[in-house]
């Protein structure tokens, strides 16, 4: 059953935060990951540290020299030394727990061979050296997609205080849910960071299982769960698949 694998997880960690099948866990992905069966997981959707430095963006200045991108767009997070990329280890246990993975950053992994990466175009804010997208691997065979999010400037497709360096929309997570993962599947989260991920599972019903190492991204991103909860989910489960542009660099490859 769906809830065996949470029920013995938040068993086992006493440090979590539970809402129906949305289970979130403040400790080592490591440590939780050993006590995951083999595939117990259909999906494992993941935004680990790319060992950049803070995504090789947040120290990138405006053209004048002067404005940090920090202050620019009025982060609310703290500066923190946690960037240092995941072993090869990592990444076997994430193969090992979970059927099918998506990694945001794989351009800086060592990772298998793949023809079905996803491209997040996401925009840049003028005057900003930002980068204009982002790459995430995957382990399905499938042609190249694109999907355009603007994530910068004031028409950005989601509003409000950004609470993680490498923070994503939830609306991002809703298109990955919907066009890669099917209703009833298990979902994992290795680097929960702002809890876009759980919002977007909880808005579209899926079960996730995520972990958080550091404490204050942890309770910041619950805090943002909880507040998401009480105002409402905004999206339906049958409206996210065709909201963005969606393109498949590869022609004639299969689906």
């Amino acid at each position: 059953m769906v809830s065996d694998v949470q029920d013995r997880l938040q068993a086992l960690f006493p440090v979590h935060y539970r809402s129906g099948n949305v289970l979130l866990i403040n400790a080592n992905c490591m440590e939780v990951m050993k006590h995951i069966r083999d595939g117990e997981f259909e999906l494992s959707c993941v935004d680990p540290p790319y060992g950049i430095g803070f995504d090789g963006e947040v120290e990138a200045m405006a053209n004048n020299n002067s404005v940090k991108w920090t202050q620019a767009v009025g982060a609310g997070y703290d500066r923190k030394e946690w960037d240092a990329a995941p072993s090869s280890e990592y990444f076997e246990e994430l193969r090992r727990v979970s059927k099918d993975q998506i990694i945001w950053g794989g351009n800086y992994f060592d990772l298998p061979q793949s023809s079905g990466w996803i491209f997040w175009e996401k925009g840049t804010a003028e005057g900003f050296t930002l980068s204009p997208g982002e790459l995430a691997w995957t382990s399905y065979q499938n042609s190249v997609k694109r999907v355009a999010m603007l994530w910068a400037g004031f028409r950005k497709c989601e509003q409000g205080q950004r609470i993680h360096p490498t923070q994503k929309p939830v609306k991002l997570y809703e298109w990955l849910l919907t066009n890669y993962a099917k209703p009833g599947q298990r979902i994992l989260d290795t680097h929960g960071g702002s809890m876009s991920s759980a919002i977007a599972c909880y808005n579209l019903g899926y079960s996730l299982t995520l972990c958080e190492l550091d404490e204050d991204y942890y309770k910041s991103g619950v805090a943002r769960f909880e507040q998401h909860k009480a105002q409402g989910s905004l999206f339906m489960p049958d409206t996210v698949r065709d909201v963005y542009e969606q393109t498949d660099f590869l022609e004639g490859a299969t689906e």
